[in-house]
């Protein structure tokens, strides 16, 4: 077994390989505006660091959010390229779960809570009641709206640490979403049987780009 996993469902543009026991190359650079230029060379950096060739990938993992529209697509229309042109499969996998598998790589067990920054003063969230169990489907919501389901629990991710006033119970690690863990989590999946996401983008919302209504014709009619 050979997982390119990648992620840019946040401002975390991260990418790694795992050998399905362990992670052999990981790289992570955070910047929410640059995931179309940094992804490639995040794959080629951790392919090289590893020395393994693209040829030896047994199956690409990609987060499939939720995320802002333009970089949550960057990482899926990636992973279908790399599929198709590698014949391989490409395992969706929540950027939620992969925040929370981190955690418990860290040392965090359930209950807890995940939460990213979805911007518009809003976080995209879930609960969990372990390091892969999660128990609320994704949401996003205003923190103020969740502040009683979310209420002492532990809680990681940027989501969190913007609003601590609600999320009460933030830990710092991890602070950004990781290959790494997305990869071992997936690892973990496919050992057990388990399903995964359909690689589809996981929005929740519209786009924040939107075609203009009533607008005025500038040719004559």
């Amino acid at each position: 077994m050979l997982l390119l996993a990648f992620d840019t469902a946040t401002p975390a543009v991260t990418a790694a390989l795992h050998d399905g026991e362990k992670v052999l190359a990981e790289s992570t650079t955070v910047d929410a505006r640059r995931h179309g230029e940094l992804l490639v060379p995040a794959v080629e950096r951790v392919t090289a660091t590893a020395g393994r060739g693209l040829d030896e990938v047994t199956g690409v993992v990609v987060g499939v959010g939720p995320g802002p529209y333009t970089g949550l697509r960057v990482g899926l229309v990636t992973a279908a390229a790399f599929g198709d042109s590698l014949g391989i499969p490409v395992h969706g996998v929540c950027t939620l779960d992969g925040l929370a598998w981190a955690a418990g790589e860290a040392g965090l067990d359930g209950p807890f809570v995940v939460a990213t920054d979805a911007r518009r003063k809003e976080v995209y969230w879930a609960r969990y009641d372990g390091p892969g169990r999660r128990v609320t489907e994704p949401a996003v919501d205003r923190p103020a709206d969740i502040a009683d389901a979310v209420r002492g629990l532990p809680a990681v991710g940027a989501g969190a640490a913007l609003y601590p006033d609600v999320f009460t119970g933030h830990r710092p690690d991890p602070a950004h979403q990781s290959a790494g863990a997305l990869a071992a989590l997936a690892a973990h999946r496919l050992a057990a049987g388990e399903p995964f996401e359909p690689p589809l983008p996981l929005y929740l919302r519209r786009p924040d780009a939107q075609v203009p209504a009533g607008y005025k014709a500038v040719l004559p009619t």
